[in-house]
């Protein structure tokens, strides 16, 4: 037997020594980013499901990189290139997310299965009892969405690039996912995972962006006396399946989108209490988990470390920054229209993550206020900003298609 230097028996810490530069420094970056999300995660201040195993794998695909056959670098966990059913068929024994990779998330379905999980969840009778109230709010709370796409043009990205990474301004992780996949395939590694990172850390700084901009006197109206009308269950199946096939047949390229959410509503409105809990837990609380991990393993630094990455970077915290402040513009438009009835915090939850943006305004509006009760006006902007991302995703896609 030939002798063994350290670096031959240790790969990872060989191949480490042999990057560039820039890619060294980037997996350690990555690495300890990985450290801090999970971190994070376990303290409740970021989404746990999510950040937890997307901590790991971040963790994990940087810090276990190889020399495969020919002396290429590389890892046995995911190839986002790969595309022959050959390759999948070889190597699916050894990369072991590689089928879940394929199977599910380059194609799209794991969007679906989140949507049909999201779908269980929402009550659309939010969004019944004041539906232009909440549609108001949630087109300004796409401001991002619609302002990054020229921004992103002028700084050199094809509209194609340009209307995926503008589609973060729309906080809608599962939807970021489907169209960077139909209109900028090539980036849609890059672009889902900015897409994600920045929805968690993002949702961090949106209470320092309310407190900075909404007086503490505004922060605590209380809405409970705001009158609502009682929806029935048959009321909203109908509001359901009419919603899913008007949108289906005006945006078809969106329709699997529309279905899997509105397909949950109904099973939730039909009272199927079987298939809510499977659609609602197995499946949403599964397809959150390993969608983390997947995207946690896509953060390789030789992928995150493309001259383009940096744009989606940039142009992703932007997207959510302007919606953000769109939200909080049409909540205090809604201020003034009513004469002072209205909170104003309650824009920014049409900043489309159910039910989290929904839940901060929540819990500022109690700090300044513990009598103030404002979520149901935040959710049925929130469910409405969901509709809505989608209806602009599906936009950008007829358009550009």
């Amino acid at each position: 037997m030939e002798s063994l230097s350290f670096l031959d028996l240790f790969q990872g810490i060989a191949t480490l020594v042999a990057s560039e530069p820039k890619i060294m420094i980037g997996r350690i970056f990555l690495m300890l980013l990985g450290f801090l999300l999970i971190y994070l995660g376990s303290r409740n201040v970021l989404e746990p499901l999510l950040m937890i195993p997307m901590g790991l794998g971040m963790s994990s695909i940087n810090a276990g990189v190889m020399f495969l056959e020919g002396g290429k670098m590389g890892t046995l966990f995911v190839d986002p290139l790969m595309s022959e059913a050959s390759d999948l068929v070889n190597i699916m024994q050894v990369n072991w997310l590689q089928p879940i990779y394929t199977l599910t998330f380059s194609n799209g379905l794991i969007a679906c299965l989140v949507f049909m999980g999201i779908g269980v969840l929402l009550d659309v009778g939010y969004v019944m009892a004041r539906p232009f109230q909440s549609m108001f709010i949630a087109l300004f709370a796409e401001l991002g969405t619609i302002a990054v796409f020229p921004i992103a043009v002028a700084l050199g990205l094809t509209e194609h690039e340009a209307a995926a990474v503008a589609t973060i301004g729309g906080a809608d992780g599962p939807m970021v996912l489907f169209t960077s996949l139909i209109l900028a395939k090539h980036l849609f590694v890059p672009i889902t995972v900015v897409g994600y990172l920045y929805l968690g850390l993002t949702y961090g700084g949106y209470p320092y962006l309310i407190k900075w901009l909404i007086p503490k006197k505004l922060q605590g109206i209380d809405m409970s006396g705001d009158p609502s009308p009682t929806i029935s269950r048959s009321q909203k199946l109908i509001f359901a399946v009419v919603a899913c096939t008007l949108l289906c047949l005006l945006f078809p390229v969106a329709a699997p989108l529309f279905f899997s959410l509105f397909v949950g509503v109904a099973v939730r409105e039909s009272g199927l209490e079987d298939f809510s809990n499977l659609i609602g837990t197995t499946f949403l609380y599964g397809a959150t988990f390993f969608l983390g991990l997947t995207l946690g393993v896509l953060c390789e630094a030789s992928t995150l470390l493309e001259p383009t990455v940096l744009k989606l970077l940039l142009l992703g915290i932007l997207a959510l920054t302007i919606s953000a402040l769109g939200g909080i513009l049409g909540g205090y438009i809604m201020y003034f229209a009513t004469g002072g009835k209205f909170n104003p915090m309650i824009g920014i939850a049409g900043v489309s993550c159910v039910p989290t943006t929904a839940k901060v305004v929540q819990k500022i509006a109690s700090d300044a206020n513990p009598s103030a009760i404002i979520l149901p006006q935040a959710l049925g902007a929130n469910i409405s900003g969901v509709i809505t991302t989608a209806i602009i995703a599906g936009v950008y896609v007829a358009m550009l298609r």
